[in-house]
């Protein structure tokens, strides 16, 4: 296969994958939440299922975004639905379903193995939340445990590994979330690898949480943010990488918009971890053509799912999208899933074994589908 050639879709579908940015509330199914949502009498406008189908995020001010370099579409798409619920309230109702800690425990499980049995994923990081006020009982560590028992039941049954990370909402002040960080610290557990901000960027600059990251860095921890998304900025990523210390960068598309900081990205090999599917319907084109740009420049991105329940996606999806339409080849391709294995969390030991592992599956898939080495 020549170095422009693309791979098949079931070649796609069956590569082995990393998914480093992914919203553990965002991969409830709709089954689930719908069963959840019955038991505990929770009243709805719609049924559940309905809501999920009909998930669409309309898009904030378009005077912000009039001049960006990749064009942002103004008004809604073609096929949006007539009534639309927001990803934010969607999580929300999901969220208030939740009951115990076996609820936590299942619906980390149900994540895992919808990506090993959708997508060939063998290694997840899923985001978490701060512990909501009905389930303050369980407390941090309680909640914790509960998510950790669902991956350690997922690494035994699907073979994978995976880990968590505290979600830092920037809606709220720098002390919060220094609190929440502080917590983290304090309460060491082996599946919590690291901090990301997330929620809309508009909500909270990243400098706001310097403090916060820099008492994560301290404690060895890995760290990332949602960036340079839904700022059309990309001055917004360069504080991340220099004053929060992030590892990687979640999103990122409008760095775009600073040639400079295009060069120093691809300089450093900076890992992007970027989603084509977003709830934001009539977005869909200007993330897959910022993609483009992104890799044309010889950014480092990574395929993700963020919130595939909701969307919907899987990453065996983004894969195909970023191949079939964004046009990356073979080489690119096999070179973002190995990416994904150097940018993860995991101790150095099981990340060099996870790669062997990857490279021996790739040239396993190369024998099956004929594809020269």
């Amino acid at each position: 296969m020549n170095s422009t050639a693309q791979l098949p879709g079931d070649y796609l579908d069956r590569m082995p994958k990393t998914d480093l940015h992914c919203h553990l509330i965002g991969t409830v199914r709709a089954s689930t939440f719908a069963e959840l949502a019955r038991r505990e009498k929770l009243a709805l406008p719609a049924e559940p299922e309905r809501i999920f189908a009909d998930i669409n995020s309309l898009p904030p001010d378009p005077e912000l975004y009039r001049n960006t370099r990749v064009p942002v579409p103004q008004g809604r798409s073609a096929g949006e639905p007539e009534v639309s619920y927001s990803l934010f309230q969607a999580s929300r109702w999901v969220t208030e379903v939740l009951r115990d800690a076996d609820d936590l425990t299942r619906i980390v499980y149900e994540a895992f193995q919808d990506a090993s049995d959708s997508s060939s994923t063998r290694h997840l990081e899923l985001f978490f939340d701060e512990v909501p006020p009905h389930l303050a009982g369980l407390g941090y560590r309680g909640s914790v445990e509960a998510y950790a028992e669902g991956i350690r039941m997922a690494e035994r049954d699907f073979g994978m590994t995976g880990r968590m990370i505290q979600g830092i909402d920037r809606s709220k002040s720098g002390e919060h979330a220094l609190e929440v960080v502080r917590q983290v610290v304090d309460n060491p557990h082996e599946y919590v690898a690291g901090i990301g901000l997330d929620n809309l960027e508009t909500a909270g600059p990243p400098e706001r949480f310097a403090e916060a990251y820099r008492l994560a860095g301290d404690a060895g921890l890995g760290r990332t943010a949602h960036s340079s998304e839904h700022s059309p900025t990309a001055v917004n990523t360069i504080t991340c990488l220099d004053l929060l210390g992030c590892d990687r960068i979640d999103h990122g598309y409008y760095v775009l918009e600073d040639d400079a900081v295009v060069e120093r990205m691809r300089e450093q090999q900076v890992a992007f971890t970027v989603v084509s599917t977003t709830s934001r319907r009539s977005w869909r084109p200007w993330r897959r053509a910022s993609i483009a740009a992104m890799l044309e420049a010889g950014l480092n991105v990574i395929p993700a799912s963020d919130d595939p329940g909701m969307f919907p996606t899987t990453l065996a999806d983004e894969y195909r999208i970023v191949s079939e339409q964004i046009g990356a080849t073979a080489d690119q391709v096999r070179a973002m899933s190995l990416a994904g294995v150097a940018a993860s969390w995991l101790p150095a030991a099981e990340k060099a074994a996870l790669a062997a592992s990857f490279t021996a599956e790739f040239a396993a898939l190369d024998r099956e589908f004929g594809i020269p080495g």
